[in-house]
């Protein structure tokens, strides 16, 4: 069946449609949540000696919960995501926070396709050897380990046995414009392979460890859908031609073999992004992980309802996208 732009565009359109009240309905819940937390968190921002802001913000919370959503929503609407405590506005810090998450989880995502695919089709190949099920153990370890002791244990010990850096962010700003900001990316575009380089240096700790956290999936998946593909009479066939064994499994199998993986890493990809909150923290990356986590710890509600709002997005994209490769992989697949 043919696929035609104008039937990705629908597709496309009606996903983006179907986003408006996924939006609308996790800002009124996440709004509610943070407000009945904390009701009346301004003994926590203010000091006893500030007694106007103190006055103000308790003036404030003491309207109705419905007429404070009214009140935060139109300023949404409007571009006035709110601020914190210390007056910084939101939406700024966000827009140069959530390109260098979306950096990390980029980079994760690609070591766990070009390491976990790999080790998928090699532990289908070795099908109940040692082989096998040492690569289950590898991935099974990594699904094992906590957020939090795996970063940690990668800070402490493999970043100085390496040579890495643990520490996400540069101690000075880069030379050069940063359009993306996006470290590896805007230092391509200036065209500074050293400060390239070094970005890729501060990117690997963090990616790695995020990856081997969620290598599991696609190595799972990936196993799982190659032993379905590999008994198949075309299969057969390409092996008594003669053809590489590599070449049977990379070239025939795994095309099919991957239109169900594809579709889960596009899940993975948006899971991954509740993954950095630990890991941005603990690398001191500059994204948006570490500004959720210090907007849950400081109480700053329209920081945590914005992170909330970015997360959402990003999965429902992530999503969006495994559903057009899905599509891609297999023409039988319609978009609806």
């Amino acid at each position: 069946m043919g696929r035609s732009p104008l039937d990705l565009a629908l597709f496309v359109g009606k996903r983006l449609l179907q986003l408006i009240p996924v939006l609308f309905g996790i800002i009124v819940l996440t709004f509610v949540f943070t407000h009945i937390a904390a009701s009346n968190p301004c003994a926590i921002w203010f000091p006893k000696n500030a007694v106007g802001p103190r006055e103000a913000c308790e003036a404030s919370f003491a309207q109705p919960l419905y007429h404070q959503f009214y009140v935060y929503f139109v300023n949404l609407l409007s571009g006035n995501w709110g601020a914190s405590v210390s007056g910084t506005q939101v939406l700024p810090v966000i827009a140069l926070a959530t390109p260098e998450t979306i950096e990390l989880v980029l980079a994760a995502l690609f070591l766990m396709i070009v390491i976990g695919i790999p080790l998928g089709v090699l532990a289908a190949q070795s099908n109940g050897r040692l082989v096998d099920h040492l690569v289950r153990v590898f991935y099974l370890s990594g699904w094992a380990t906590p957020t939090y002791l795996g970063a940690v244990v990668a800070v402490i010990f493999l970043g100085p046995f390496l040579g890495l850096p643990t520490r996400g962010d540069f101690t000075t700003p880069p030379p050069f414009a940063q359009p993306t900001h996006m470290s590896v990316l805007d230092a391509l575009l200036a065209g500074n392979l050293p400060w390239t380089l070094n970005a890729v240096e501060h990117l690997i700790l963090p990616a790695s460890v995020l990856a081997f956290l969620n290598l599991g999936i696609a190595t799972r998946m990936t196993r799982s859908s190659m032993l379905s593909v590999l008994p198949l009479d075309y299969v057969k066939t390409a092996r008594m031609k003669g053809l590489a064994e590599g070449w049977v499994l990379y070239k025939h199998a795994l095309r099919n073999a991957l239109i169900t993986t594809t579709t889960v890493l596009g899940v993975t990809a948006g899971g991954l992004l509740s993954g950095t909150v630990v890991v941005e923290e603990v690398f001191a990356w500059p994204g948006i992980g570490s500004y959720a986590y210090a907007a849950i710890t400081e109480y700053n509600f329209d920081g945590a309802i914005a992170v909330v709002i970015v997360y959402a997005v990003g999965v429902v994209i992530a999503n969006l996208i495994a559903d057009i490769l899905y599509g891609v992989l297999d023409p039988k697949v319609e978009w609806r």
